[in-house]
This record gives structure tokens, C-alpha cells and sequence, in this order.
């Protein structure tokens, strides 16, 4: 057997990705506070104000990476969910479940400097526009799969069960989601005064 096939079929595995994940997730951790330190004085300090917001913009520079990451981690998680439901693989079980808190934290910065960023150019900390009211549901959605997943006690079971309730609502929720965004978007154009 060709040995990087052999070591997928190994890292699929929970014990030996267990190990695997133990040996390099120290390095991983300590180059991702390297990148992001970097990215954050580059993009708090070093990048000069806007000239129509002033300093009030840079807080788009993490607001903007959190939104996407809030909506691809949901993505990832229904992608797990649905190896883990179709070939019963344990480990994708396993990331499901480990992408809910993620996905809720990024979340929940989208949301915090959303508001921070909304109150000196709109006037108001919250605004019920499609895309604020959308990441709000998803904020909910998270919680929803996290709490499915602690109320059964059997752990197999309460993956399936809160990755079925993710694969809906992506699946579901993610047509209807981008359609409203896209009507929201387009009415804000057609509807503002000049």
C-alpha cells in the first residue's frame, strides 16, 4: 500500500489522531498566535484611516474574517455530519461536534463588532437587516446543535442526531439565507436616497 494512503487510513483512526493531533497541536497554536499577532498590528495599527470613516473601519478587518468564518465552519460542520451519517466514520463525529463552538464563537465576534462598528456609523448598535437578523439565526443554529448534542447521553447518537439537525438546516436554510441576503441587497439599492 502506497504509505500516504496507509497513513490517511491511520490518521482516520481516533487513537492514532488523538496522537497525532497531540504531537502538533502546540506548533500549530503557537504559529496561528504568530500569524494572527502579526495580522492584528498590521491591520490596528499599521494601515492608515479611512478617509471617510476615520478609525472606526479597522474593526471591519476582524469583523469581516469572523462572518466568513462563522458561515464556513457551519458548512464544515454539515460536511462532517454527512461523512459521519453516510460512512459511519467516527472521527468525522467527532470534528462535527468540535466545529459547533468554533462556529458559535466566531459568531458571536461577527455580532459583537458588527455592533461596535453599526453604533458610530449608523447611529444604532442594531439594525434588523437580513444579513444582521441571518447571523443572529445562525448564532441560535450553533446553540441548537451544541445543546442537541449534550441532551442525549449517548455520545454516537447525539453527533447523529445534532449533525442531521445541522445538515438540515444548511441544506435547507442555506438556499433561503442567500436568497433573502441577495433581495435585502438589491432592495437597500434600489431604496436609498441619493
Amino acid at each position: 500500500m502506497n504509505p500516504v494512503v496507509r497513513w490517511f487510513h491511520q490518521l482516520g483512526s481516533p487513537p492514532y489522531f488523538d496522537r497525532f493531533a497531540a504531537r502538533w497541536a502546540p506548533w500549530a497554536y503557537a504559529l496561528a498566535v504568530l500569524v494572527m499577532a502579526y495580522g492584528l498590528w498590521g491591520a490596528l495599527f499599521n494601515v492608515p484611516a479611512d478617509y471617510q470613516q476615520g478609525d472606526s473601519f479597522r474593526i471591519l478587518y476582524i469583523h469581516v474574517p469572523s462572518a466568513w468564518m462563522s458561515l464556513f465552519v457551519f458548512a464544515l460542520m454539515a460536511f462532517y455530519a454527512a461523512i459521519a451519517l453516510i460512512w459511519r466514520i467516527k472521527l468525522c463525529e467527532i470534528l462535527a461536534m468540535a466545529c459547533a463552538p468554533i462556529g458559535a464563537a466566531f459568531t458571536l465576534i461577527t455580532l459583537a463588532t458588527g455592533s461596535i462598528w453599526g453604533k458610530p456609523m449608523w447611529g444604532t448598535w442594531w439594525d434588523w437587516d437580513p444579513r444582521l437578523t441571518t447571523e443572529l439565526v445562525l448564532l441560535f443554529l450553533y446553540f441548537g446543535v451544541i445543546g442537541l448534542y449534550h441532551a442525549i447521553d449517548d455520545r454516537r447518537a447525539a453527533a447523529r442526531a445534532a449533525g442531521l439537525l445541522a445538515i438540515v438546516t444548511r441544506w435547507c436554510g442555506g438556499t433561503r439565507c442567500t436568497r433573502a441576503r441577495r433581495s435585502a441587497c438589491s432592495a437597500s439599492r434600489r431604496w436609498t436616497p441619493a
